[in-house]
């Protein structure tokens, strides 16, 4: 497959905060010139000034009046409803914001950690684009992830709070988390890897996320540990959906006919209810009717994603669907299991003749294996199949996944209230249903402490720069959700003409 451009995203680790943007914080990822773009080009400097203000602009503003369900009792709600109330003109300005610290720098813009002013206790991240910066291919991804975050409504989803337009810079006011991200937590675990229940736990919370995905006709094609934050609970939280795209679904009700044993039942004479199997054993059938959402009509051609998770479909060019976002799926699960990916190569031209040309998917033997682990090999197998016809969850979705023995025992309706895994690295804390976020550590180096300074001297920040350009900011807050985090890797890929 022939490669004419390839984009990194990346936000720097804790030892990591360099504006220079190079970054070996995993082995998918490489230097990259083009990561330089958006905001490191601009002249874009945001004060860490109280004083910042934007009261020499007006403001237009679309509300949408009622919050979503599973975030009406969001605190950060009620602390954006008290700083509008407290605005002379009712709206939110860039003025109400406290900015704290610069979080990192990815391909569409830079993130910073905020608050509220007088409400210490609603963190918020703010991501800043400056469209002028950018192609039309990554407008159109700026775009693709405002729709999308637009319309999301799910615990196990982010939440985009508010979103401002002000001159040529889109900010969105979005979800921070504290708690990091999967990635993070594999590599301080032994042999980068989790024990089998762990990987179940998590697992289950991405497959019901992709799930809700797919039923609101989103394929996701960036699923990978990089992109699944932890909140501060422990549960999970997709991230980063610039390189979804969108399509039709069709719900429907299937009807599935299986047998279940009836309890208390060994008689060997036929019943009034059910039928004897061999075993003595009485058995009813059972009719049940599923709700399937699945967007099996989905078609691009846009070959996307980080290299480690593409699926064969997608690197052939000839079209894929919602089948990509299942492969990335068990890929996901293989490297929970293994500490590493099913197909990687000694580099990433290996990795993708290896992605088109295996047939089966191998296994390494590890001692040690925990009790579940065939069952999840078997999950693995069924997931990572060439044909995307014949790979579990192609046609029914989750609907199939979640029926896998790897599976059993989870009462889904009930997978919020799980208990997260204890795991090294892992301090889920209680009694904050939705807190959210990836904290990136301390301005420690030299070239650190220098930007600091200066953006801390203020006097040449976002709302002095807007105010020169005589500019009309527009503002639409939000109820649904979204979160940023800058701890990306994406290999975007465009085959040649």
């Amino acid at each position: 497959m022939d490669v004419e451009e390839t984009q990194l995203h990346h936000c720097p680790s804790d030892t990591d905060l360099d504006f220079s943007f190079n970054s070996t914080a995993t082995d998918r990822t490489f230097a990259s010139s083009s990561a330089r773009s958006s905001l490191a080009r601009s002249s874009l400097t945001l004060s860490f000034n109280d004083r910042l203000s934007t009261t020499s602009t007006t403001t237009t503003t679309t509300t949408i009046k009622n919050s979503l369900h599973h975030r009406k009792c969001d605190p950060h709600w009620s602390a954006i409803k008290t700083a509008t109330n407290l605005s002379t003109d009712g709206k939110l300005h860039l003025r109400h914001l406290k900015l704290l610290r610069h979080l990192g720098t990815g391909n569409l813009g830079r993130v910073f950690l905020c608050q509220l002013r007088d409400c210490n206790n609603a963190n918020f991240a703010l991501k800043v684009i400056d469209k002028d910066s950018l192609t039309n291919k990554k407008l159109s991804h700026v775009q693709m992830e405002g729709e999308i975050l637009s319309m999301l409504d799910h615990p196990f989803l982010p939440t985009l709070y508010a979103h401002l337009e002000v001159s040529h810079y889109t900010c969105l006011l979005i979800d921070y988390c504290p708690n990091g991200d999967l990635h993070s937590l594999l590599r301080k675990q032994p042999g980068n890897r989790l024990p089998v229940q762990a990987v179940k736990f998590f697992a289950a919370e991405v497959l019901v996320a992709l799930e809700y995905l797919h039923a609101v006709g989103v394929v996701y094609r960036d699923l990978k540990p990089e992109n699944i934050l932890l909140r501060e609970d422990g549960h999970i939280m997709l991230s980063d959906f610039d390189l979804c795209f969108k399509a039709d679904v069709v719900p429907t009700f299937d009807r599935r006919v299986h047998k279940k044993i009836m309890a208390g039942s060994t008689r060997r004479g036929g019943g009034c209810f059910g039928t004897v199997n061999r075993r003595g054993v009485e058995e009813e059938e059972v009719v049940e009717e599923e709700f399937v959402a699945e967007p099996t009509a989905a078609s691009s051609r846009s070959c996307v994603g980080t290299h480690e998770y593409l699926a064969p479909e997608l690197l052939s060019g000839n079209g894929h669907g919602n089948g990509v976002d299942w492969w990335a799926f068990g890929v996901l699960v293989y490297e929970l299991l293994y500490g590493t990916t099913p197909f990687k190569g000694g580099s990433k031209e290996s990795t993708l003749r290896n992605i088109a040309s295996s047939k089966h998917v191998t296994f390494r033997v590890m001692e040690g294996e925990g009790k579940g682990m065939e069952e999840a090999r078997d999950l693995v197998e069924k997931l990572l199949v060439k044909n995307p016809r014949q790979r579990l969850g192609c046609i029914k979705g989750a609907t199939d996944i979640k029926r896998h023995p790897f599976f059993d025992g989870i009462k889904w309706p009930l997978i919020r209230n799980y208990k997260p895994p204890e795991v090294r690295g892992l301090v889920a804390k209680k009694g904050r249903s939705h807190p959210s976020g990836h904290l990136l550590g301390s301005v420690s180096s030299p070239r650190r402490k220098c930007w600091w300074r200066l953006w801390k001297k203020g006097g040449s920040g976002l709302a002095n720069l807007l105010r020169s350009k005589g500019s009309s900011p527009r503002y639409y807050p939000l109820s649904n959700s979204q979160h940023y985090n800058g701890n990306y890797h994406h290999y975007k890929f465009r085959k040649s003409a």
